[in-house]
């Protein structure tokens, strides 16, 4: 089901961004479906489709920036970036 998927990427994400210092607070993701039945992940994983938070700081890495009027949103972004880049 689309609920046991969404829970396996959750698993996934959550652990891998820990590693990377980073506390995923929450996601949106969409799914869909092939031709032929099977479901996909159909969808990006960026600072605009999840919340994340440095994990030492609490600083808001992510969209939050921005809507929040918080400044440095780029640098943010970039910082997400050097992140998975192992910067």
């Amino acid at each position: 089901t689309i609920a046991k998927y969404a829970f396996k990427v959750n698993e996934f994400m959550v652990g891998f961004f820990k590693k990377l210092n980073i506390d995923l607070i929450d996601f949106k993701i969409e799914f869909g479906r092939t031709s032929d039945g099977q479901i996909i992940l159909a969808d990006e994983i960026s600072p605009d489709t999840c919340r994340f938070w440095d994990s030492t700081t609490h600083e808001k890495l992510d969209k939050d920036r921005f809507r929040r009027d918080l400044g440095n949103v780029e640098e943010a972004y970039q910082e997400i970036m050097k992140r998975l880049m192992g910067e």
